[in-house]
């Protein structure tokens, strides 16, 4: 598994704080409350979102909210999650992740922002056999100073867990999509907490961007952040932090 480095991480907390975020996060816990029910103590899914939330600290008023609309009778409010897929500047590829009441509508946006950017949208499949669906549990480093990188490989392998990729940032462990809650239970009652746990598509291999491409493919990330229906994106370039500063 290469040591990829989560692009939305690489952003910055910032990006994190802007409302657009809030109203992702809503969303998906409406859906999660919707689908699985509202008690998060019998809803992983949905436990895992307001923890998301809580650590990016969305009000706890906007949490109650979306799960009070997910319960409430009469809501007719239906979000189909579906994933688009095709290339960026340099034949990169992505997949984006949408939660929509609109499929027509979310198409045309997410074609329109690959076209505007170099990039084009392609069908179905086109670029997902280059991803592997992984459960990804983050410890932040800075709050967990003194542990220690080979004593959590082995609790993570003993708790289940199939990978330890270690940032300058984080310490990501990797799970089996289907194992990711009992490696989560095993580990919090070792004494270790999460900024982050989710399922996410990771890239087999990833592919170096720089100049123009470089920078198009940052112009595409923030419109596809900008955008309510798009949940997350996933791909498999790499921005080198010289780079990075470059494009500012």
């Amino acid at each position: 598994m290469p040591k990829f480095k989560l692009f939305k991480d690489r952003k910055g907390k910032a990006d994190q704080a802007k409302n657009n975020q809030f109203v992702k996060l809503a969303r998906e816990i409406y859906v999660q409350a919707k689908k699985g029910g509202p008690n998060p103590d019998a809803n992983f899914a949905l436990k895992t979102a307001i923890a998301n939330a809580r650590h990016i600290n969305m009000p706890v008023d906007n949490i109650e909210r979306a799960i009070k609309k997910a319960a409430g009778a009469g809501d007719d409010v239906d979000y189909e999650e579906i994933y688009y897929e095709g290339y960026g500047p340099g034949g990169s590829a992505i997949m984006v992740k949408c939660l929509t009441d609109n499929r027509n509508r979310t198409a045309a946006d997410v074609r329109s922002i690959f076209n505007k950017r170099g990039g084009n949208m392609g069908e179905s499949g086109c670029v997902s056999y280059m991803f592997d669906q992984k459960g990804i549990l983050i410890i932040d480093r800075e709050k967990f100073e003194d542990l220690d990188e080979d004593t959590l490989m082995l609790q993570a392998i003993e708790a289940g867990a199939e990978d330890l990729i270690t940032t300058d940032e984080n310490f990501e462990v990797l799970t089996h999509p289907h194992e990711v809650e009992a490696v989560k239970k095993s580990l919090e009652e070792a004494g270790l907490e999460f900024s982050n746990s989710e399922v996410r598509w990771i890239p087999q291999n990833t592919v170096d961007a720089e100049g123009e491409n470089a920078e198009k493919l940052m112009k595409m990330m923030d419109a596809f952040d900008d955008n309510d229906d798009v949940q997350d994106v996933y791909a498999n370039f790499e921005i080198s932090d010289a780079e990075m500063e470059r494009i500012g």
